[in-house]
């Protein structure tokens, strides 16, 4: 990632701590198997889906993390709870690694929950953790979404928006036929895989859309992000759009883009959820000799 000299007085203060995580939707992509499991807890190889994007912000720094959730998925927030129960049985069976495991999830990071009412969209879901976040800087992370690169996807993230004191939001390369599924930046590449945003667009057709690079799953804002919210009548789908606020700020010259690099993984596209779990496998020494010729039985 390159490093850019300081643009803005007072750039280097800016220091993100809180990551909001919505996880208040319904999971309807991934029916039947949600209808009374979060997709977020999905299990991606031996974790749920959910972990994997906290322990993102982990490694990080983000040292608090905010769940924008509603009044049946409790879960999410037990699975970072002790279970001590759980712990005790471990501890008299002499499971000691798996001990270790189960506490070590309880002792990531600080977890903070508020209730998103109704689902009104995206932007409803991080407007909803205004009280909590107050005036300071913090990342976005959808809870569904798996990015996996040497350097994590919010870390590149962070960097740039210290560098520049600006909000940024991750983009990758998309085929045509699917930027009608995301928001899409039309903008000016400045550096090396950084753009400055001029327009956003609400999931367009690919007939008119002014790039292929779409919005994905980690941003980093600034508060100033909460007074577009509030201003906004509902969107595309009768929704309160995160991307509409977004557009806000690209047409004040207040928004950057960062193209990320790695793996991802949508949760949501069935596709996706079970290369994600043959991915993790894969790496497993334990597994992998076994598996690959399993794998290679059902290939036509």
């Amino acid at each position: 990632m390159p490093r850019l000299q300081p643009k803005h007085k007072g750039a280097c203060g800016m220091k993100v701590n809180k990551v909001v995580i919505p996880v208040a939707g319904w999971g309807t992509r991934s029916l039947p198997a949600t209808k009374n499991i979060p997709k977020e807890m999905l299990p991606v190889y031996k974790k749920p889906a959910v972990q994997y994007v906290v322990e993102e912000a982990m490694h990080s720094g983000l040292t608090d993390v905010v769940f924008v959730n509603n009044q049946i998925k409790r879960v999410l927030e037990d699975h970072f709870d002790r279970n001590l129960s759980l712990e005790a049985v471990l501890a008299r069976s002499g499971k000691d690694e798996l001990l270790r495991q189960v506490r070590e999830v309880a002792e990531m990071v600080n977890i903070i929950t508020v209730r998103q009412k109704e689902q009104l969209g995206l932007g409803h879901a991080v407007l909803c953790a205004r009280e909590v976040v107050k005036n300071e800087p913090f990342a976005v992370m959808v809870g569904d979404d798996l990015l996996f690169s040497p350097e994590s996807a919010v870390r590149q993230l962070v960097d740039v928006a210290r560098n520049e004191n600006m909000p940024v939001v991750g983009v990758v390369e998309v085929p045509r036929e699917r930027v009608s599924q995301y928001g899409i930046i039309q903008g000016e590449e400045f550096a090396p895989g950084m753009y400055r945003v001029r327009q956003v667009f609400e999931k367009p057709d690919p007939a008119n859309a002014p790039s292929r690079l779409a919005i994905v799953g980690r941003y980093v804002l600034t508060p100033e992000i909460f007074d577009y919210l509030e201003k906004l009548e509902p969107g595309h789908g009768g929704e309160i759009q995160l991307t509409d606020a977004l557009q806000a700020l690209a047409g004040n010259h207040r928004l950057l883009a960062v193209k990320m690099t790695g793996q991802r993984f949508d949760i949501g596209n069935w596709v996706d959820y079970l290369t994600a779990n043959i991915y993790f496998a894969l790496r497993d020494e334990e597994l992998h000799d076994d598996l690959v010729p399993r794998l290679r039985e059902l290939l036509p």
